[in-house]
């Protein structure tokens, strides 16, 4: 055959297999980032690490933006940072306790939790008992400078009470009948909402009412429901603006960029000025101007501007992207969960915390009115920042208590030391060294 030596018919050559296209970088980034997203153990990890960084940073930027306020109240420049470490200190026991407390130790705890909140908050009301800070009647003294308030504690007996209620109610399917969804959760958070307000602390009152909002929204409540409550609330908060004229001034203030001839917007408007003198990246850690005096409440209400000054938009943007990341969290482990009081839990401390959070921020950016709401976990005050740890605490027990975060807890071997035998009890201690696994696979002297 012709082109052939052997007369033999060519052997058809195999075809060569075509390379496989390449995978684009930011593809591949996207890939494995979202395999990560989605493991089992992510909403764990996204709230015990972003809570702790934002308390430590928090505890930082209290340290540096309470030095001055301090020193001219003729106290150590380290006195505010040494009460909210001590603040920190007890609340991370709350949170280990709680976030290993069984789901039915919560459950039992709320109607003592809302008790103890309940009295609390009416003492503040009996003279001699309760005290007055920057016009609002809602603190109770302990005696030296330690003082508590009773409201922030009544975030936290809302969310356990009101999880509890729903979850009992949804178990004997009640909750489509529209007078179980609202009695008595509406006439208890209301209770509660009169309570603050007698003192006069509208910002914590918004607080409430987004918690509630949030459990009935989380309970399934009717569009029309929904709207019905919001109005009745919508209409009790304009009134009760309407007849202050603190709040009144604190809603002019809404955008403000200049100060008006009396001085009104002070402190909206240097709250501005922190936030754009600090740049990218900030005039370095404890060199702001405006905490001299100038911005009230800056280790308070205010410290995400002081942060804005010294660190800039990058201290900033970190901040919110924690919070963020905090979020995300709590709404997965809310829409995974089977358990119906986990749900309506998580479901209510994603609320309060995102909720205050960009109350606060939003007032500082300007773009909502000063509530007097501090950050959670960031800005200074023990008794925000006890309860709100513990209900992180409750976040981490439920992110644990998911079927396969449970499991990939369980497959966790200890890296060093001693190691379980198959029937569960401990053996000789074996480290995992390199040379012992070496030894180990190849006994036969193979390479």
């Amino acid at each position: 055959m012709p082109g052939s030596r052997t007369g033999r018919p060519p052997v058809p050559r195999a075809a060569r297999p075509l390379a496989a296209p390449r995978e684009n970088p930011v593809t591949r980034y996207y890939t494995r980032a979202r395999r990560a997203w989605d493991r089992p153990l992510t909403a764990y990890y996204l709230i015990l690490g972003g809570s702790l960084l934002i308390t430590v940073l928090g505890l930082v930027m209290v340290y540096s933006a309470s030095q001055i306020t301090a020193l001219q109240m003729s106290l150590p420049g380290s006195y505010f940072f040494r009460k909210q470490l001590l603040a920190a200190v007890i609340g991370a026991g709350l949170l280990y306790a709680a976030s290993r407390m069984p789901v039915r130790l919560h459950r039992a705890l709320a109607y003592p939790i809302l008790a103890g909140a309940v009295f609390m908050m009416a003492l503040v009301q009996v003279p001699g008992i309760g005290m007055a800070v920057n016009g609002n009647q809602n603190w109770i003294a302990l005696g030296g400078s330690f003082q508590i308030q009773p409201s922030e504690f009544g975030k936290l007996a809302l969310v356990l009470w009101g999880a509890d209620l729903l979850a009992r109610k949804q178990d004997k399917k009640l909750l489509a009948q529209w007078k179980h969804m609202l009695v008595p959760l509406v006439p208890v958070a209301f209770m509660l909402l009169g309570l603050i307000m007698l003192g006069g602390d509208m910002g914590t009152a918004i607080i409430v009412t987004a918690i509630l909002f949030g459990l009935l929204w989380l309970a399934g409540a009717p569009t029309r429901l929904f709207v019905g409550v919001l109005g009745v609330a919508g209409a009790i908060g304009a009134l009760l603006i309407q007849t202050n004229s603190n709040r009144l001034d604190r809603f002019a203030c809404i955008g403000a960029t200049e100060m008006g001839p009396d001085g009104s917007c002070w402190q909206a408007v240097h709250g501005i000025y922190a936030l754009a003198s600090g740049g990218l990246f900030g005039s370095g850690l404890g060199a702001s101007v405006e905490k001299w005096g100038q911005l009230p409440e800056a280790h308070t209400d205010f410290i995400f501007a002081v942060t804005g000054e010294e660190l800039g938009l990058a201290g900033t943007l970190s901040v919110l992207a924690l919070f963020a990341a905090l979020g995300y969290a709590g709404i997965r482990v809310a829409g995974r969960t089977e358990d119906p009081f986990v749900r309506y839990a998580a479901g209510g401390v994603t609320t309060w915390i995102t909720a205050q959070a960009v109350i606060n921020m939003g007032a500082v950016l300007g773009l909502l009115p000063i509530a007097g709401v501090p950050l959670p976990l960031f800005s200074y005050g023990g008794s925000a920042l006890l309860p709100t740890m513990f209900a992180i605490g409750l976040l981490i027990a439920f992110a644990r208590d998911e079927p396969a975060a449970r499991a990939a807890l369980a497959m966790r071997q200890p890296r060093f030391g001693r190691k379980r035998g198959a029937g569960g009890s401990a053996g000789p201690r074996r480290w995992n060294t390199m040379r012992r696994r070496t030894s180990a696979v190849r006994s036969s002297g193979e390479r």
